[in-house]
């Protein structure tokens, strides 16, 4: 999946974005010029050769900022993605095996999930559990988790009633071995894009909880903390909070892209959509090749025909 994935444009260019910010959560801190904590009395100041975006309200360099919090707002995400993975695909999958009593439970469990007000019961359940980023990570995985759950379930009952599982039930396999074997690569295209998909979503709960305030406490650099700062005194820095916006804006798009991009090449339609986009590259190669011997040929033939006459 992954050639079929970079045989496309658009998902060289968002795993070209990714591997950028995934660089940049890694190496932020150790590339930042100053101290994000260390405060001067250059307050406000623009852009210049010594702080290439500024200075926020306490004289902090905003790129240095930037480039250290890039850790919090990634690995949130990420934290984010694989809590819900866990919690929602796995029953997800063996709800379809497990018998009506386990797939009635899990089925209430995440209706019940639904039907909590997303935003304040995650700031209810981060208040209770302490205010740092994994506990809000932890809450916000367990909340998106419906998603992933009724994604893997949907494709594992649209695998299950295959002929060739149906055989494999029939002949006395174990349950674990037709997931490992039969089930599972089936199931992995729709989980990816809901991945794909959930990252997005968990770079921008991160961003919001972090402007907010929750999940982390002032000073520790974040990118949704940066954008509060920057909000708040515009009339001196009004282009700001663009520097911040885009690098959200950007990276929300790339995860959303590799999704797009999964979808198109996952399955027998991508398949058949990169074989479409090689038969018309060949047929492009064939026919620049062609051109030129078929118009000697025409030439050759209609010089014979007045040579004859």
């Amino acid at each position: 999946m992954v050639r079929r994935i970079l045989a496309l444009p658009a998902g060289r260019f968002a795993a070209a974005f990714l591997v950028f910010i995934t660089l940049l959560a890694l190496l932020g801190p150790v590339l930042a010029p100053y101290d994000p904590l260390a405060g001067t009395d250059d307050i406000l100041s623009h852009p210049s050769a010594a702080h290439w975006l500024g200075t926020d309200y306490l004289g902090r360099d905003v790129l240095s900022r930037i480039l250290a919090g890039s850790t919090i707002s990634v690995f949130g995400a990420v934290q984010v993605a694989a809590i819900a993975l866990f919690v929602g695909a796995i029953p997800g999958v063996l709800s379809v095996y497990l018998g009506r009593v386990f797939e009635w439970l899990t089925l209430r469990f995440v209706d019940t999930l639904i039907a909590l007000p997303f935003l304040v019961f995650a700031v209810a359940a981060t208040a209770l559990l302490g205010n740092g980023i994994p506990q809000a990570m932890f809450v916000v995985g367990i909340m998106v988790s419906p998603l992933f759950y009724r994604v893997s379930r949907a494709a594992t009952m649209s695998v299950a009633k295959s002929q060739y599982v149906e055989a494999a039930v029939l002949s006395g396999a174990r349950t674990d071995w037709i997931v490992r074997v039969h089930v599972f690569s089936k199931v992995l295209p729709p989980i990816a894009i809901a991945t794909a998909n959930t990252l997005g979503i968990g770079f921008v709960v991160v961003s919001s909880l972090t402007f907010l305030g929750i999940g982390i406490q002032p000073p520790a650099p974040s990118w949704g903390g940066v954008l509060a700062s920057d909000l708040g005194y515009l009339n001196y820095r009004p282009y700001a909070p663009i520097f911040t916006t885009v690098l959200i804006m950007l990276t929300v798009w790339a995860f959303n892209l590799l999704a797009d991009v999964i979808r198109d090449v996952a399955g027998e339609s991508g398949r058949t959509l990169l074989a479409e986009r090689d038969a018309v590259r060949s047929r492009r190669r064939n026919g620049r090749g062609v051109d030129a011997p078929s118009g000697t040929d025409q030439t050759g033939s209609a010089l014979a025909g007045r040579s004859s006459s």
